[in-house]
Formats: structure tokens, sequence, C-alpha cells
């Protein structure tokens, strides 16, 4: 079996490999195969050369197989995951693709199982919904020249790779200016980690539209959270024993404006006649919450098949019209917000 080589050995086969590790080539290919009947020594030796080589499976030759493309999250056990993943199911059926799912929690270990297990099943594409790669999967991820398309990056993606994600800051804009607009002027933040360009986009809508109310940001008003319902329930709380609490929370995430709207009911307080609550996301169950919630709708499900068909396009030669496509966000009135009392 050959291999097409992106790194400092050019093109490069099998047996080179087994007689730079001093091993069989069987033994190259059942490294190459993802095989448990390895020594952990000999895999790792032979797996430094691969990647010294950037060594990848030959894939079929056109028409004879369909495409395969990997989907990595870091989390798989959020709706908002499961959102995309419903997105990139339609959109990959519809193209005639198959996919594999993976999640790696953020361990290095799970994503260098994961990088071991691309190598051999020879995706065609990657989508990778996390931008949690240390430096050296990073560099992996270049010599394999596996097409590949981000989803919602943590921050400036250290890929070259195109990238997709929601109109955030014109989200915290809508969420923001929609209370003001009730007759809000002491609105609390729940945000999302700080790490997050999404978080910290929202962030800056926010602020935004304070301003543009005449309004001066309170620090105090803005209590980071980590989009968990937990959160969403600790810093309500948070905002609660201020000596002067807000009128309205916009929670950076529906699951944390789920948190807020318990922490509420525990201190019986009432959603909206005590407290206006709008989310962000528009998950399927937000509409069913008591009372139905406001929030961002944040296309999730277009997001995951807009970007399988970009990874599709990067394997027939295609590049995307930018390296960034944001898609919009729209503002879904509920019942969970009225003017203050």
């Amino acid at each position: 079996m050959g291999a097409e080589g992106a790194g400092t050995g050019g093109r490069v086969t099998i047996s080179e490999i087994a007689r730079q590790a001093g091993v069989s080539v069987p033994t190259v290919s059942r490294v190459v195969n993802g095989r448990s009947d390895v020594s952990p020594r000999t895999r790792a030796r032979v797996e430094d050369l691969l990647r010294l080589h950037g060594y990848r499976r030959r894939p079929a030759a056109p028409g004879t197989r369909a495409a395969l493309l990997d989907r990595v999250f870091n989390d798989l056990g959020s709706p908002w995951a499961v959102e995309i993943i419903r997105g990139v199911e339609e959109a990959a059926h519809a193209a005639g693709a198959g996919t594999v799912v993976s999640a790696i929690h953020g361990r290095s270990g799970d994503a260098r199982e994961w990088m071991r297990n691309l190598r051999s099943r020879a995706s065609d594409g990657v989508i990778l919904v996390t931008s949690a790669l240390d430096p050296t999967l990073h560099q992996e991820m270049r010599i394999l020249g596996v097409p590949l398309v981000i989803v919602d990056p943590a921050g400036s993606p250290a890929l070259d790779a195109p990238t997709i994600g929601a109109a955030n800051w014109s989200g915290g804009v809508a969420a923001t200016a929609h209370l003001l607009s009730l007759g809000h002027r002491r609105i609390g933040l729940i945000a999302g980690p700080p790490r997050l360009l999404c978080s910290r986009a929202r962030l800056d809508g926010y602020r935004a539209a304070l301003e543009g109310a005449g309004i001066p940001l309170d620090a105090s008003l803005v209590v980071p959270g980590d989009f968990r319902p937990e959160s969403g329930f600790s810093a309500c709380n948070t905002l609660l024993d201020l000596p002067e609490p807000p009128t309205a929370l916009f929670a950076a995430s529906d699951r944390m404006a789920l948190g807020a709207i318990e922490a509420l009911r525990r201190r019986a307080l009432r959603v909206p006649q005590d407290m206006s609550v709008v989310g962000f996301d528009d998950l399927p169950e937000v509409r069913w919450s008591a009372p139905p919630l406001t929030t961002v709708r944040q296309p999730l499900a277009d997001m995951g098949g807009l970007a399988v068909r970009t990874v599709l396009g990067l394997t027939r030669g295609e590049q995307p019209d930018a390296p960034r496509v944001e898609l919009g966000t729209d503002l879904v009135v509920r019942a969970s917000t009225a003017p203050p009392a």
C-alpha cells in the first residue's frame, strides 16, 4: 500500500516506514489499520514515522465508494451538539456521504486515539466542532492534508481552515435591545466562558446595546457561567443577592437561562412578572419551559449542514468564498419577557 507524504519524506511506502522503524511490513500495516496487537513501544515508534512522513492511507479511486466524514465534538452530552449532528446527518444523507462521530472531551489521550483512527480509516474530510486540539495534533492535521471545516471555533483557530459560526454579536444586541424596548434599564448578563469567541461576542453585543441606549455598563451585573444549567442557577442567585438586583436577565445560553428560572422559582419569584429572562440558542425544549422562553435562535442544524457542504466542496478542490461564514440569528419572543413591574 502506498501513501502520499506531505512531510519531510515526500512519497513514502509502508516498506520504507517498516525499514526505518526496524519492524516488519505487517506490523506497520497493523498500526495503520488501528489494530491492537502491537506493543505500545513499537506502535509509538511507527506512529512517529508515519507522522514525520505525513503518511495517509491512499483513498479509493473516485466513484468507488461513498465519501466518509469525521465529526469531532468536545462533548456529545448537550442538546446543542445534538442539533448540529442533526444538520450534519441530513446534509450527509442528501449527499450520499457516511459519517463517523467522535467525542474527545478535551482530553489529549482521546484526541490522539481519534487521530490514529482518522489515519487508519482514510476519512475524506473532518468537521471539527471544537478547537481543543493541542499544537502537536494541529500540526498532524496539516501533515495529513485532510480537508477540514471548524464549526463555532473557540477562538482564532490555529488551523488554516474555513470556519462556520453564528452572528453572536448581533444576537447579543437583539436580546438586550428587546429587554430595553420593554422598559428594563437594569439588565443582568449571565455570560459564557470568556475563552470562547461566541461568549465574547455575545458580551460585546450586550455592551453595545446598553451603550446605544445611553446606559453605562455595570460590571456587577455581569456574572460568568459555563453554558450549563448549574452555572445559570448560581449566577442568578449572585445577581439576586445584589443590593439592587436586575429586573431582567440575558443568559448567554438556553441551558443557563433554564437554571436561572429555577433559581427564581425557588425564591418564589415569577417569570416574567418579577424578572424577565432571555436565553440564547433556541433549543427544542425551551418552547415547553414554564413559561416558554424568549431566546435568540442560533441556526445550529444549518451550521452543521453548511459544514458538510463546505468540506465536500474542499474534497473536490473547491475553495469557500470566505474563510469564515456567520449565519444569522433571530430573536424569538415568547412568554418569559414583559415590562418591569
